[in-house]
């Protein structure tokens, strides 16, 4: 093994330990995956994060199948591999359980645009996928229709959320900003109905975003 994919392989495993260290997933909840080659590397099912090795990652090909003398890939495989076939540009998957965002998912709701910045995501709301079994082709199918129209994060109906990054640190960050707006989301509905935005407001802060954070600045003549 070289030392990039080693590297690559213990960046998962380091993911999934900040996972159960943040809260974003506990015990064996979760998975997360990165393109690899011409397949991804992906984590195993049913191995707690803190006694992974670099050499228990999986690496899968582009339609799935696993090589042999590997451990098991996630049950969750499926969709991951579907992810990053359909969404080229997008080079890792985030897959958790966490707190606020599930309780949501459970009620079948997506998150509105009560705050401008649900647009991180990539859409004026944050969508729930419809219920399927674990592991089913039609989880994977539901979780590719809420994912359309540049839309990179989605809640699991009765099971949690999947954010998408270019790296797997832009896809963990994203699953984080989620699951903080879907606890601010319920904290407000304690309080009463939320005053989401309009629709050409988020299409505005979309815009906006594009364009968000840190940015070379022009080269200027002496």
């Amino acid at each position: 093994m070289h030392d990039h994919e080693r590297a690559a392989r213990q960046s998962l495993i380091d993911h999934c330990r900040a996972m159960n260290a943040s809260g974003l997933s506990l015990n064996k909840s979760g998975n997360a995956s990165l393109r690899w080659g011409e397949g991804l590397l992906i984590t195993p099912t049913g191995r707690a994060y803190d006694r992974l090795q670099p050499e228990d990652i999986v690496y899968l090909q582009a339609d799935g199948s696993c090589p042999s003398g590997q451990l098991l890939p996630s049950s969750e495989w499926r969709f991951h591999c579907d992810i990053l076939h359909a969404f080229p540009q997008m080079n890792a998957v985030v897959h958790v359980h966490s707190t606020y965002a599930t309780a949501l998912a459970c009620l079948g709701e997506s998150i509105p645009a009560f705050h401008y910045m649900v647009a991180v995501a990539g859409g004026d709301h944050i969508p729930c996928a419809g219920y399927a079994t674990f592991g089913t082709g039609e989880l994977s199918d539901n979780i590719l229709n809420a994912l359309r129209h540049g839309v990179r994060a989605c809640l699991m109906a009765n099971h949690g959320q999947v954010a998408t990054g270019q790296t797997l640190a832009e896809a963990y960050a994203l699953a984080e900003e989620v699951e903080n707006l879907a606890h601010q989301y319920l904290l407000a509905r304690t309080l009463g109905t939320t005053r989401n935005l309009s629709a050409q407001e988020m299409a505005g802060v979309l815009e906006k975003f594009k364009h968000y954070g840190q940015q070379r600045q022009p080269d200027r003549a002496p």
